[in-house]
């Protein structure tokens, strides 16, 4: 009887120890399968993939929006697992994420984890006004168009400062921002860097400077930055309308009568232009115009804050290709500045007239019709 017990006891053993090792080789076969999963390149991926993570989606959301994309691998469970080993469950960040061929799904929920999103650039150039910016951020990859949609006095108010003007706002730099983000976020931040360069450049100002606020001073800046685009010229320039709105001279700059123009103009300043009278037509108006007319860059305030000292009072084109301009202390001394970028124009005339030279041929002809006026102290760039 007892030896009877004993071989039931030893058979009992070996069914356990059978049912053990079938159970360490089906946890060995699943462990394996996992690591392969977690560890092997997701399948159906093409150069320059990418996911986006929104706000709200949850592990299965994700998995969801791979499966779109073409990957096939890993069930659920072993997704929520290899989330939970990585500490990435309930932790995915919001963003856009490479899908390369050969990525794994442990590096794609690592990346998720930590936030290695894909950075995307949108760059505000100098010299644009505000149709440009907002047209490039309408062209922007991935960019939410939250803007699009609004007025100017709606998108300022968006951002936080109702009432302001936006023209001249936001500081001519490279942003990065991630796929999903508004571009109502990257003007927010292009806002707070204007103000912090106007605050410096506003700081570090000529203390004897006609300009009285840092709004007069962002202006300026405008109408230096459109003038030229040579950084060495434009403290002169500064400096030459520094000394006219000392003198109570008109500005008369191109630049103000285009910006008053608006989307009609068509690259010609004419004889009318200049006698219309608009709030931007320096021209027909003393002093600074009401608002900025470009987006200006740290060059520009630094210039306008500290203008170079000089008696030029009047400047025009070179005309020689260099993109300079020639500067002089009498409307005399312009006059002949201006039959010498005329001679010059005429040398290297070609069909593609420069935008440069149109208002000071349109002075010039009238000079040689014997109706010129002291005007134009530059032309529009």
């Amino acid at each position: 009887m007892a030896e009877k017990k004993r071989k039931r006891g030893c058979g009992c053993l070996i069914v356990i120890l059978l049912l053990l090792a079938s159970l360490a080789a089906a946890g060995a076969w699943l462990w394996q399968r996992y690591d392969g999963f977690a560890a092997s390149p997701m399948s159906g991926l093409e150069k320059g993939e990418s996911l986006v993570v929104e706000r709200g989606d949850s592990l299965p959301a994700v998995v969801r929006k791979l499966r779109q994309a073409g990957v096939v691998e890993g069930q659920q469970l072993e997704w929520r697992l290899l989330a939970k080993q990585l500490g990435a469950a309930g932790r995915l960040q919001v963003g856009e994420y490479a899908l390369e061929p050969g990525t794994t799904p442990r590096e794609l929920l690592i990346a998720m984890r930590d936030g290695k999103v894909i950075s995307h650039r949108f760059t505000i150039v100098e010299g644009w006004n505000m149709r440009d910016v907002r047209a490039a951020l309408a062209r922007a990859a991935l960019l939410k168009q939250d803007a699009a949609q609004l007025d100017d006095a709606a998108l300022m108010k968006a951002i936080g400062h109702p009432g302001q003007h936006p023209e001249g706002r936001f500081l001519p730099e490279t942003y990065l921002y991630t796929g999903g983000d508004s571009d109502l976020d990257v003007l927010k931040r292009a806002y707070e860097a204007m103000d912090r360069a106007v605050a410096a450049a506003w700081k570090g100002r000529d203390k004897d400077s006609v300009l009285k606020t840092p709004a007069e001073l962002l202006i300026m800046a405008s109408i230096v930055e459109k003038e030229t685009g040579i950084a060495s010229e434009r403290p002169q320039i500064a400096g030459l309308f520094e000394r006219r709105l000392k003198l109570g001279m008109k500005l008369e700059t191109d630049p103000t009568v285009i910006y008053g123009i608006g989307p009609s103009y068509d690259g010609n300043i004419r004889k009318r232009d200049l006698l219309t009278d608009t709030p931007y037509n320096t021209y027909t108006r003393a002093g600074l115009p009401p608002t900025p007319i470009a987006m200006p860059g740290v060059g520009a305030l630094k210039a306008s804050a500290n203008p170079a000292p000089g008696n030029a009072l009047f400047f025009v084109a070179s005309g020689d290709g260099s993109g300079g301009s020639l500067f002089a202390a009498t409307y005399a001394e312009h006059q002949a500045n201006v039959r010498l970028y005329l001679q010059r124009y005429r040398q290297q005339r070609r069909s593609d007239q420069p935008e440069e030279g149109k208002a000071v041929l349109e002075e010039a002809r009238q000079e040689e019709a014997g109706q010129a006026t002291p005007s134009a102290p530059g032309s529009a760039r």
